[in-house]
């Protein structure tokens, strides 16, 4: 896959990657926190063939540019043109945006800032609700990254033993060697300064996901250990066109732990969601 890049508001370059054949229904996929775009290959390997797939990297992760200023990752109106950047630069019409975990705040942003007319859809997997201040005790697990300090730290050596502890707390099931390694690398590609920046806001999402007008789906690992299920049954609820499906013993990353099921539910839903009226 090539890397694009798309430019955002405040002129930081935002990387994405494209599958399948552009004309076919969009689907945008939106990583978590420290990730990048390629942690969705399990999903674009099964959907490109009827999709047109599109990852993105977030500001300060993976191949994009990574600001030194905490304020470029607390603007909910930077967040929200990012997403536009993307879907205007990959050509994307009626997209379903896709959110892992700190992609539900990314996703909510664009919505708060550009509505969802524009939107066929949207689906949160593992996805949070709340950051800062607004977070309450009920919607975190035991493994949450606001849990632990070390990964923050400057020190490399502690950040990088606390993300392997962290990428190894998202499964149920110890993911395969390869993978695991590919995600703590994703994980180390953002900086400290940026993974601070990320959870420095005090922001409630949910009264943007309750303005929602576009068909909404949240999956969610019922073993999640770092986004509590009953976060992901709140977002569903809240969302006036919202349905939930809980995958039984799996974590906070269903499309890793369940990759066909997760490929099939989602393409369930953009089919449905994408369907001629």
């Amino acid at each position: 896959m090539t890397t694009h890049f798309a430019p955002s508001t405040d002129g930081t370059a935002i990387a994405f990657r494209t599958a399948g054949d552009p004309k076919a229904p969009a689907i945008l996929l939106v990583h978590g926190w420290a990730q990048a775009g390629p942690c969705w290959q399990a999903t674009t390997n099964r959907l490109s063939d009827r999709f047109h797939i599109v990852t993105i990297d977030l500001r300060g992760h993976g191949a994009s540019d990574k600001p030194d200023d905490t304020a470029a990752y607390t603007d909910t109106a930077l967040w929200g043109d990012d997403i536009a950047a993307v879907i205007a630069a990959a050509g994307l019409t009626r997209p379903v945006l896709v959110g892992w975990s700190y992609g539900s705040r990314v996703i909510a942003a664009h919505l708060a800032t550009h509505g969802d007319a524009h939107l066929a859809g949207v689906v949160l997997a593992g996805g949070i609700l709340a950051i800062g201040k607004a977070r309450e005790d009920w919607m975190v697990g035991p493994a949450s990254p606001g849990l632990d300090r070390d990964l923050y730290t400057d020190d490399l050596p502690r950040r990088l033993a606390a993300t392997s502890r962290f990428v190894a707390a998202c499964t149920t099931e110890p993911l395969d060697r390869t993978t695991y390694a590919e995600l703590v690398g994703l994980n180390m590609l953002c900086p400290a300064l940026a993974r601070r920046g990320l959870f420095a806001a005090d922001l409630d999402l949910r009264p943007t996901y309750a303005a929602m007008t576009c068909p909404g789906l949240v999956i969610h690992g019922l073993s999640d250990q770092v986004v509590a299920p009953q976060t992901g049954r709140a977002a569903a609820s809240l969302m006036p066109k919202g349905r939930f499906i809980g995958y039984e013993g799996i974590g906070h990353a269903p499309f890793l732990e369940s990759p066909d099921r997760f490929a099939t539910d989602l393409a369930e839903f953009a089919t449905a969601c994408q369907a001629p009226t």
